[in-house]
């Protein structure tokens, strides 16, 4: 192989001669065999975006020569592009604060920026990837000002899944509002209910979550980029902080602001835990009703079998006709992975000490991995199952019908134990239950037939 020779403040390391990267990024390749996985795209590219706009400010600020500077802003631009990402390589299990996938970013813009003013790879005499590229910057307000960008795109994906997943919920309840079935609690028989109900009332449920989460990324806006090493700005030009935040809302269409406090939005990872927080309470509702979909579907003969899922793939390599209810399960998956996240991202958030989180690289991967692959799932589940739902209505009346809790419209008539008599007996004698309260004398006919209409229990009021 083909290598070159750098030197940083430790000694000097070979390196691939071909690599973007440069010392300090083959160090810690060497330092951190861990897992193989890499950073999220959206933070490697957040993290260029503030290189960008750095080299932008500090231009405009005089502290960088423009040519240097507009050979950082092509180095970036490329990368935005979708260029040299294979050379992001440093593993999520790195050192602390994010040192490593800082200067990562660094060493490639640096290389790819000598290039472009047709020098050779490693000539940092050029541009440098620690005076240069990282100009007015730290680590330290580098990482978390890049998560925040990083977590603002990828909710910017998951929103409009949910908006769709929403809408169609609430389809699905206008399409079955007229089905009436048994409804359940404890898993046991209870009052009517219409199918629609239970849909719309998920459609409503992930409105919400939607909401919440929209919400909660609204804290990432406040940026504390410009604190530098600790959060006094020492090596930033007292414009920089305002001008970084003008310019970083331009390059990415947000509105960012100032925080209030360069210390704190070091110190804490607070608006991280929120947004965590918030899709972690989604998962645990849509495990929820992922769970209901897999009951309601169950059988097709020894189950419920409410609905009818779309089969989309065989599911027994031995039962032969066997259809499961795949996408639901993938989803139930999908969300255990976003707890196991978030409780990762929690436990970091609580382990920062005096002027710095160092736990950030793990909650970098945790945070965007939780929302990545929510957005994927719920996009999936939505076209590949929901919208293919239907209803079995005539499973649904029947067992409406057969209900031992539709007893409980008789209660304003006979009362409570009058009418749990009449239940008791229904399950024993098998009896209809008008059969037996017409038996009784306890109500006649017309009363019957004009409080035993089931559309009429699945609303208020006293029939």
């Amino acid at each position: 192989m083909n290598t070159r020779v750098e030197k940083d403040s430790l000694g000097e390391k070979d390196l691939p001669a071909e690599a973007y990267y440069g010392v300090q990024t083959q160090r810690a390749v060497e330092n951190f065999p861990i897992s193989g996985l890499k950073p999220k795209p959206s933070y490697v590219e957040a993290t260029v975006h503030i290189k960008k706009a750095a080299a932008i400010v500090n231009k405009k600020l005089r502290l960088l020569d423009s040519k240097k500077a507009n050979a950082i802003v092509r180095a970036a631009d490329e990368i935005l592009g979708g260029k040299l990402r294979e050379w992001f390589v440093v593993d999520v299990y790195q050192a602390g604060a994010g040192t490593s996938h800082n200067m990562n970013v660094n060493e490639v813009i640096a290389n790819r920026a000598i290039e472009i003013l047709r020098g050779k790879k490693g000539d940092y005499s050029v541009i440098h990837p620690n005076d240069h590229v990282n100009m007015a910057q730290s680590t330290n307000d580098v990482c978390p000002t890049a998560i925040r960008i990083a977590l603002l795109m990828e909710i910017q994906k998951l929103l409009p899944v949910l908006a769709d997943l929403e809408k169609e919920f609430l389809r699905k309840g206008k399409q079955f509002d007229h089905i009436i079935k048994s409804g359940r609690t404890h898993l046991q028989d209870a009052v009517p209910v219409r199918l629609g109900q239970e849909f719309s009332a998920y459609g409503i449920n992930i409105r919400k979550h939607h909401q919440a989460i929209a919400g909660a990324g609204n804290s990432s806006l406040q940026l504390g980029i410009g604190g530098t090493a600790a959060g006094t700005g020492l090596n930033a030009h007292r414009r920089y902080r305002k001008m970084m935040v003008q310019q970083l809302s331009k390059q990415l269409s947000m509105k960012f602001k100032m925080t209030d406090d360069y210390f704190e939005a070091m110190q804490s990872l607070r608006p991280m835990v929120e947004l965590s927080n918030a899709v972690r309470n989604l998962a645990q509702d849509l495990i929820r009703i992922a769970n209901d979909v897999r009951l309601l579907a169950s059988g097709p003969k020894t189950g419920l079998f409410e609905i009818n899922l779309p089969a989309v793939q065989p599911g027994s390599s031995i039962m032969p006709g066997k259809v499961n209810p795949s996408m639901a399960e993938m989803l139930n998956m999908v969300c255990f992975q976003v707890i196991g996240c978030d409780t990762t991202v929690l436990m970091s958030a609580q382990a920062g000490q005096l002027e710095l989180n160092v736990m950030m690289p793990v909650v970098a991967f945790n945070l965007l991995h939780e929302i990545e692959i929510l957005t994927n799932a719920v996009d999936v589940f939505n076209k590949l199952c929901l919208k293919g739902i239907t209803a079995n209505e005539e499973r649904c009346r029947a067992y409406a019908e057969e209900s031992m809790s539709i007893v409980t419209v008789l209660n304003p008539h006979i009362g409570y134990l009058k009418a749990a008599e009449i239940a008791k007996e229904y399950l024993q004698s098998g009896k209809p239950i008008r059969e037996l309260v017409l038996e009784k004398g306890l109500m006649t006919k017309d009363e019957l037939d004009k409080v035993f209409k089931l559309r009429g229990m699945t609303e208020p009021g006293v029939h």
